[in-house]
């Protein structure tokens, strides 16, 4: 492909040696393509680091894109536990529907084209972080939800959010799945003191968590938010009782 000129290139890569980054970009790619002048990537890496010591950080990927003086580049580099890393390359603007695995430490910028997100940490989601994803990602129609070690794992109720908290508003979000977590970021989304989903019809989530977060289908906080959900689904469950009928009009 020597005479390419343009080339938008979107790579999830797992248990890759090393992690794609400037250098590999250049020697893999663009020496081979002399006549490109429009490269649009975005590029995951997934990987397992068995030596701890070897931390790379941020710095030392976008070091690696020093020499490209006339496109923007960014990245983000999770450690999701001591061995287990993500890392992400892509060029600014960001042109992608698609932006999956996200943490907590994601780039403080505008993502206009991305409408399928994946939230994945063990860090805890606050209420603040979520308010900055629904800023972020202004035309979200798709997101999914997982965090396996939530803060308030051992308190029965969800955390308060104070008054003086913004709601997090999700306008043009359509379908929301949970996946592993805490009853707490079922009530983040579903209480409407917290969340706004005004265009709601899919939702994925666990019948018992569903069940203590709307206090048995009966609690007024969290009943706007699920009043245009036309698909529910609930993993193992068929047969919906009435109280979820009556909680769930739109059914």
């Amino acid at each position: 492909m020597s005479h390419l000129e343009e080339l938008t290139l979107y790579l999830c890569i797992k248990h890759r040696p090393r992690f794609v980054d400037g250098t590999h970009i250049h020697n893999e790619i663009l020496s081979h393509m002399t006549r490109l002048h429009t490269f649009t990537f975005y590029i995951s890496t997934e990987n397992y680091v068995n030596d701890s010591t070897l931390r790379l950080s941020k710095n030392d990927i976008q070091e690696t894109f020093k020499n490209r003086e006339n496109q923007q580049v960014d990245c983000t580099v999770d450690y999701v536990d001591d061995v287990f890393v993500l890392c992400k390359v892509f060029s600014l603007p960001f042109r992608f529907d698609r932006f999956e695995w996200i943490t907590n430490n994601f780039s403080p910028m505008i993502f206009n084209s991305v409408t399928y997100l994946t939230l994945f940490d063990r860090v805890s989601f606050k209420h603040e972080f979520f308010v900055r994803v629904a800023r972020a990602f202004p035309l979200l129609k798709y997101l999914s939800v997982h965090n396996v070690k939530p803060p308030f794992w051992r308190f029965p109720k969800p955390h308060p959010v104070d008054n003086y908290s913004p709601i997090a508003e999700y306008l043009h979000l359509i379908s929301l799945h949970f996946g592993f977590v805490s009853n707490c970021y079922v009530d983040q989304f579903l209480n409407e003191t917290k969340t706004s989903l005004p265009r709601l019809i899919k939702l994925k989530a666990n019948y018992r968590q569903l069940e203590s977060v709307t206090e048995n289908f009966t609690r007024n906080e969290t009943q706007r938010n699920c009043a245009m959900v036309k698909r529910l689904l609930i993993p193992g469950l068929i047969v919906f009782p009435e109280d979820v009928y009556r909680y769930f009009p739109s059914l």
